[in-house]
């Protein structure tokens, strides 16, 4: 089964949904699986140096206390899959467009899932800048990538404009918001669904592979 993601590596709900795609996997170890994410960039007009956390959530979303209640809200949903969100800890709001071509890079190093799971705990959890290309670079290192080709890359803007293009069609067939889970490309589940979403849409997808077979 093929299973696209498309997601932004500043959504805390896109490592959420992680999280509980990881968990329905967990209850079908029968299946043969194989992930790829893909870019969606939340705020694409964001500068590439990135923007104060406090002052740009405040902006986004009318005041810092209704920051705070929405991230509040969000950390308790983090604690139910074990993710313990330190958005206090954050004190940029990165522009992803590098996150994304290194996510892009390390599909053909094998390690794209190793990869997005570190840029997730480093944004989240320890509060690394990810828009820094030398934060980029170590998380390339512990995920097993080649630093200086990652380096090399990154210096001559590879892949740029096939990230933005990758993003922009995201916006064209009509994705607004992320994560969304493309299954087979045929069925697409958004936001962060329980395991049990993920769990029904196996069922269908099985169920219509045996019957294809059957005919």
């Amino acid at each position: 089964m093929k299973i696209d993601i498309v997601s932004d590596t500043v959504c805390p709900w896109c490592f959420i949904g992680k999280r509980k795609l990881e968990k329905a996997l967990a209850e079908r170890p029968d299946l043969d699986v194989e992930i790829s994410w893909h870019p969606f960039q939340l705020h694409p007009d964001m500068p590439r140096e990135g923007a104060d956390r406090r002052e740009f959530t405040a902006m986004k979303f009318g005041s810092k206390d209704r920051a705070k209640a929405i991230y509040d809200n969000i950390r308790a949903a983090g604690e139910t899959v074990d993710i313990p969100f330190q958005f206090e800890k954050i004190e940029r709001s990165p522009n992803t467009l590098d996150s994304h071509r290194l996510i892009r890079w390390s599909w053909s190093a094998g390690c794209q899932d190793a990869l997005v799971e570190i840029l997730f705990r480093r944004f989240f959890i320890d509060g690394e800048d990810i828009g820094s290309r030398d934060v980029l670079i170590a998380a390339a290192a512990e995920a097993g990538m080649d630093t200086e080709i990652v380096a090399d890359l990154l210096e001559k803007e590879a892949d740029s404009k096939e990230v933005s293009a990758e993003d922009l069609h995201a916006r064209e067939i009509g994705i607004s918001g992320v994560p969304v889970f493309i299954l087979d490309n045929k069925y697409a589940l958004s936001g962060a669904q329980d395991p049990a979403a993920f769990l029904a849409a196996f069922e269908k997808i099985a169920a219509e592979q045996a019957a294809g077979a059957s005919e």
